[in-house]
């Protein structure tokens, strides 16, 4: 077995770990006791360091790797590329698996020079995960370790029989952005509080394509002007796309509506400066609706908002929970805003978790209301895609009746360390989904 050979194969296995692991003690403590939800985070591209010291990856990076996942997420292929200074050669091809009998990840492996290999191992932490490798002969030929130094970031070395290094090497996440996936900071903003950089570059990591905030403020997100939080954005190879906004709906006096009006310019135009594309807003005041009439004002409010954003080259959307889903003199709160503001300037972002949680069928919305939803969030009662409640393929089927043009996951719901959760999203939309 050649040196780049074992350094790859090993890689792939030890990038999956760091993820699951929920590594980095600054982010999250939860523990993931099951191997096959560890296998799990070995899904998506890889990409070798320029060495082991540093997570710093060149603009051709030795090796490339992509790991496909078969037969529910417990097991996966994996192609290994190699770059020989002109393009980047096949070099590896590997199935790697979880075995239920034994509780232990096995993999079949074949290199270019036509060299097999078994491997064997397990995660022995959070942190580390081993594998033992044979040849066909039954020959003992290496031992690889894989030490996660956080979810994106995974360090491993090889050692012989006798237990001298062979090699060490290090590989970074680098998940594919061709599917234009989004993700709003809800999920991860105690992570944003801390530390807004190496979030958003854990998050360029995972694939994430664009961020959706919620915390304008005092003109400013997270504490930082317009165009500084966009360069932070930028700096992280991600866009500054969506933003969700609040101000109440004014009183009936001329000089409260006027204030109103004065903040949503201010507003808009500090969003445009950070390169945003859409606003939205919600209502946490429906309960105290009783009348048409004052559902009405509602409606002529967000219509307002909306000619402003149009004024400024901003799309404006109406995000829904579950209190619009009640009704008011009859008539469903979310009918009557999508009946009676104006199609030019307000669409809508439809929330799928709060529709079901509603005991509403999205698609009866996305089929009598086509080309009102610019944005949806995705988001489930556990994790994306594993309470087995929403029926998230079929939601998609009406996609483009929809209109939609931004796909926006939202976690709030953790039952493993928050970076899994955010990994295991991405990874449900792109190889389920989209």
């Amino acid at each position: 077995m050649n040196y780049n050979f074992s350094l790859h194969r090993f890689t792939h296995k030890t990038i999956a770990l760091l993820l699951l692991i929920g590594t980095n003690t600054v982010f999250s403590q939860m523990h993931i006791p099951k191997q096959s939800d560890r296998l799990q985070q070995y899904l998506g591209s890889w990409v070798s360091s320029i060495d082991y010291k540093t997570d710093s990856v060149a603009n051709l990076p030795l090796i490339k790797m992509n790991n496909y996942p078969k037969i529910d997420h417990s097991a996966m292929s994996v192609e290994v590329l190699q770059w020989d200074g002109n393009s980047y050669k096949h070099t590896l091809t590997e199935l790697i698996g979880h075995d239920t009998k034994t509780d232990s990840i096995f993999a079949l492996g074949k290199s270019v020079q036509g060299d097999m290999f078994l491997g064997a191992g397990e995660f022995t932490s959070d942190t580390d995960w081993i594998m033992k490798d044979r040849d066909f002969t039954g020959k003992e030929t290496m031992t690889v370790s894989f030490d996660f130094k956080n979810q994106t970031d995974v360090y491993l070395k090889g050692v012989n029989p006798q237990n001298e290094l062979l090699w060490q090497t290090r590989y970074i996440k680098k998940n594919p952005k061709d599917k234009n996936i989004g993700i709003q900071l809800v999920s991860v903003h105690e992570q944003m509080q801390k530390n807004p950089k190496e979030t958003l570059k854990f998050l360029d990591r995972m694939g994430y394509s664009y961020i959706e905030t919620f915390v304008y403020k005092d003109r400013s997100f997270y504490g930082l002007s317009p165009l500084d939080f966009k360069k932070l954005v930028e700096d992280n190879h991600l866009k500054f796309t969506g933003s969700m906004t609040f101000y109440d709906l004014p009183s009936k006096d001329q000089q409260a509506w006027k204030k109103a009006m004065k903040w949503w310019k201010e507003c808009i135009e500090d969003h445009k400066q950070a390169g945003v594309e859409y606003l939205t807003i919600s209502n946490n005041q429906i309960k105290e609706i009783k009348t048409l009439a004052e559902l009405k004002r509602y409606a002529e409010y967000y219509t307002a908002i909306g000619k402003l954003c149009q004024e400024r080259g901003i799309r404006f959307a109406y995000h829904n929970h579950s209190d619009e889903f009640k009704t008011v003199e009859n008539k469903i709160v979310y009918d009557y805003l999508l009946e009676n503001t104006d199609p030019e300037y307000v669409s809508f972002q439809a929330d799928l978790y709060w529709m079901h949680f509603s005991q509403i069928n999205p698609i009866d919305y996305f089929k009598k209301y086509e080309h009102r939803f610019i944005s949806w969030h995705v988001k489930d009662y556990k994790e994306l895609g594993q309470s087995g409640k929403m029926d998230f393929e079929r939601y998609f089927e009406y996609a483009e009746t929809a209109g939609v043009n931004y796909i926006v996951a939202e976690v709030e719901a953790y039952n493993y360390p928050v970076w899994y959760s955010i990994n295991a999203a991405w990874n449900y939309l792109y190889f389920n989904i989209l």
